[in-house]
């Protein structure tokens, strides 16, 4: 049966060949007829719903044919009782073919693959990668939240031998897609991070800024400059420098993203602290996330560029960059070692010489934060200067946020012959790379930051 089905040279030859002969059919043959019928169709060009970026969408009319539902309601009814190889290529062949994920086909084998999902051999998932692969496959995968949330370290391997041979013929839209995946799961793979920059190098100018800022994210988020980047930064300075205005929200994400690598493109910095671009985000939809960003790249650029001379964000749009923990910190406090820490602290020392999720300028959560004096004693709270100390997130306002943060630098550096403000960071596994002991760039980004405005770091 599976030479007969690979020896089909039309969509009927494959559908007969599968209905007329139930007894003859086994799980395995599922998968290789799907995949039978989606290289028919590309090879014909029969799917009915056109050409995007050379890539046809949709199983198209030829697929409405009866017969090609009773091969649908087979594998449903079946695929309970098919093995994991036979239901993950079933779902891939699916996705390669165009089936929306909203059909029931997708819906079935998508749910009977996550109930399985612990019991998956390596082998399963990692075969999605095979040579058939194509931008419409891709997308279909990637957009799967089976895939999206999952991780297999072979499924990684293989994407990265795979990649770069592919790279030239997907789209921004599949390669924004991996990009995502790649941040989601923090994978500081270099050949998937290389590839991603060599894509954008090679684009960018035809890309807008939207697309950019998905492409450039995966290398702030696993604090990774790539094998390229001399070549590509000034790339990405010049095309901010066209677009910084088409779209404020996703330029101020790109130049984070540069910011967390110790990159600080100054004629960028001219344009989005100029009263034009202020006013433009004022009567935005976004005004305050924007205003989050350009309060935290001001505040960098105070702390680590200070051979820049140009405009610098107006006081009075100074926020906080957050005013409380981070959403993924909240969301995992139940994994955290964070309730460990403050167990241990309570007892050490009493829970009035600590403050927990103190929330610093320019706008960095902590997790505790200590004052010790010269003799390495921990100091109650009420003993520490009022001036030396950090402002209470409770009652920190946009005009502390505004206040110099050079003058807070000098305030705790008079004071370190007799005080030293210590915070002590409980660096969870979220916290870093995917098998790794290198932080992400936002938590690379504050650490640096905070030593630089005079705290002592001490990493738990």
């Amino acid at each position: 049966m599976k030479r007969l089905i690979e020896r089909s040279r039309s969509v009927g030859e494959v559908l007969r060949w599968v209905t007329q002969n139930p007894g003859k059919v086994s799980a395995s043959h599922y998968p290789i007829a799907l995949h039978k019928l989606g290289q028919i169709l590309q090879q014909q060009g029969q799917q009915g719903q056109g050409q995007v970026n050379g890539e046809s969408r949709g199983p198209g009319p030829v697929l409405e044919q009866p017969e090609f539902h009773t091969l649908c309601q087979a594998i449903i009814s079946g695929c309970a009782k098919f093995d994991n190889f036979s239901i993950v290529n079933c779902l891939y062949a699916a996705a390669a073919l165009g089936l929306p994920g909203e059909s029931p086909l997708v819906r079935v084998l998508e749910e009977e693959s996550r109930s399985r999902l612990g019991r998956f051999n390596q082998k399963d998932v990692s075969m999605v990668f095979s040579s058939e692969a194509n931008n419409k496959a891709l997308e279909a995968i990637f957009s799967s939240q089976l895939f999206y949330e999952n991780r297999q370290e072979r499924f990684i391997r293989s994407m990265a031998e795979w990649l770069p041979r592919k790279a030239e013929n997907l789209t921004p839209y599949t390669m924004a897609l991996i990009a995502k995946y790649v941040a989601r799961h923090r994978l500081r793979e270099p050949r998937l991070l290389d590839t991603i920059a060599n894509f954008l190098l090679k684009r960018g100018e035809q890309l807008d800024s939207k697309v950019i800022q998905k492409l450039v994210f995966p290398f702030s988020r696993m604090n990774y400059r790539p094998s390229n980047h001399s070549e590509l930064f000034p790339k990405l300075e010049a095309i901010l420098e066209q677009k910084a205005s088409s779209s404020p929200l996703a330029t101020v994400n790109i130049l984070m993203s540069m910011f967390q690598l110790s990159h600080f493109p100054q004629s960028v910095l001219h344009q989005v602290f100029s009263p034009a671009f202020i006013t433009n985000v004022m009567s935005s939809p976004y005004a305050l996330i924007v205003r989050r960003y350009l309060s935290l790249l001001d505040a960098a650029v105070e702390l680590e560029f200070r051979q820049y001379s140009g405009p610098r964000l107006d006081p009075r749009y100074r926020v906080l960059m957050f005013e409380h923990a981070l959403t993924a910190d909240e969301a995992n406090r139940k994994y955290s070692y964070k309730g460990l820490v403050a167990e241990a602290l309570r007892q050490l020392v009493g829970e009035e010489c600590y403050r927990q999720d103190e929330v610093l300028p320019p706008g960095y959560c902590t997790d505790f934060l200590l004052w010790i004096n010269r003799s390495g004693t921990v100091l109650p709270l009420s003993r520490v200067p009022a001036s030396s100390k950090a402002p209470s997130a409770l009652t920190t306002t946009s005009t502390a946020a505004a206040i110099s943060l050079r003058s807070s630098v000098l305030a705790l550096t008079s004071d370190l012959q007799d005080f030293a403000p210590v915070v002590l960071s409980v660096n969870d596994k979220w916290h870093y790379c995917q098998n790794s002991d290198i932080l992400v760039g936002s938590r690379a980004m504050r650490d640096r930051h905070l030593r630089l405005l005079g705290y002592c770091l001490v990493q738990v």
